[in-house]
């Protein structure tokens, strides 16, 4: 990457967001029709890339089921308000009108109930008995405490998701999570992230991890960068983390591992984008806030906003689109990137040349300075 100086004793990299780019066509262009979007990670197979994100304005297991019907991996929060109360229904409609700094001492009261392990159980049976392939996730300080109860109630995925990550979540008040110990002793592929550096990603690829998730998650909820200063911009962060997956293939002799990107993807274009900059998939969670199903009624919020301590995140208000099934895959009545976001991939990379979302990831960029 370039270096720019700043001042007379610091250097930066320059960085690029996902508005800094843009795609270039090739000569040749393709039939959308003749667009495969399909995605693979581990031993579990899905038709198109994008992943629900575990956020409890999106991600309900009615609407972690539905996701699944239409060809996506959605994953479960066990973390958040449908494994702290048996029926969350009144709370998130209080969320769902509350305004204000109101709405985020309301979300930090809510939050501040117990995970219940026995509906932790519960939710992932009900998920279970539906006939989908089933994704929990907890983040790095809860791991060892749950995730016991999460692999016997039968997760098939298991996301390890948090604002940074590391190969060791090191504390001195609790006893600390070795990624590599933890992962080499289950069954179940794992995901985990986020990262946002070619050092980082390698030791998470280096610990076993099946997936590494590129970005800090919530991109239109979180304040990370106004509360803590850290931000790395997408564009250049999946770039890194995709030459540490490449050379990672190399150095273990083969083994591919996923890099998702988790953030900052409003819109169908960003998910382009995101691909072409060498992602195999994209987690998001903003563009599927505007279903009409979702459990947030067009609010969306991250876990960053229930901080009990430094909250870094804030509830936005979306409004609705339409269904869950319109946003996936259309009709789209809208021209801004909100709805049929499969059938937006398919188009870009059918524009560009493109038949396969491996064979995008060689797509040629711009910086856009427009």
């Amino acid at each position: 990457m370039t270096s720019i100086q700043i001042g007379r004793s610091k250097t930066a990299e320059l960085a690029h967001s996902f508005d800094d780019i843009a795609l270039v066509p090739m000569k040749r262009v393709r039939d959308a029709e003749d667009v495969s979007l399909a995605w693979k990670i581990d031993a579990y197979a899905f038709e198109h890339p994008i992943v629900m994100a575990p956020m409890d304005s999106i991600a309900s297991p009615a609407t972690v089921i539905e996701y699944s019907r239409l060809g996506g991996l959605a994953v479960l929060d066990l973390e958040g308000l449908w494994t702290r109360l048996e029926d969350p229904t009144a709370a998130l409609a209080e969320v769902a009108v509350t305004t204000g700094p109101d709405s985020v001492r309301r979300l930090q009261e809510l939050y501040s109930i117990p995970v219940n392990p026995d509906l932790m159980k519960q939710r992932v049976g009900e998920l279970r008995d539906a006939g989908i392939t089933v994704a929990g996730a907890l983040s790095p300080q809860r791991v060892l405490q749950f995730h016991d109860a999460v692999i016997k109630a039968g997760c098939d995925i298991f996301v390890i998701r948090g604002t940074t990550v590391s190969a060791e979540h090191v504390s001195q008040t609790r006893e600390s999570l070795n990624l590599k110990d933890f992962i080499y002793q289950l069954d179940t592929p794992v995901i985990v992230g986020g990262v946002a550096s070619y050092k980082a990603a390698l030791h998470l690829m280096r610990s076993g991890a099946a997936g590494v998730l590129v970005g800090f998650g919530g991109g239109a909820t979180h304040t990370t960068r106004s509360v803590l200063g850290v931000r790395v911009p997408m564009a250049t962060a999946v770039s890194e983390v995709a030459a540490a997956r490449r050379d990672y293939l190399e150095e273990s002799g083969g083994r591919y591992v996923q890099v998702i990107a988790d953030g900052a993807m409003g819109r169908s274009g960003d998910m382009a984008k995101a691909l072409a900059c060498g992602a195999d998939a994209v987690m998001v969670g903003s563009p599927l806030a505007r279903a009409e199903e979702a459990p947030g009624r067009g609010r969306h919020w991250g876990r960053e906003a229930v901080s009990p301590d430094l909250p870094r995140g804030e509830v936005v208000e979306l409004g609705t689109v339409g269904s869950l099934a319109e946003i996936v895959s259309g009709p789209s009545h809208t021209a801004d990137g909100t709805m049929n976001l499969t059938g937006a991939l398919r188009k870009a990379m059918a524009t560009c040349g493109y038949t396969a979302v491996k064979e995008f990831q060689r797509c040629e960029l711009v910086v856009d300075r427009s």
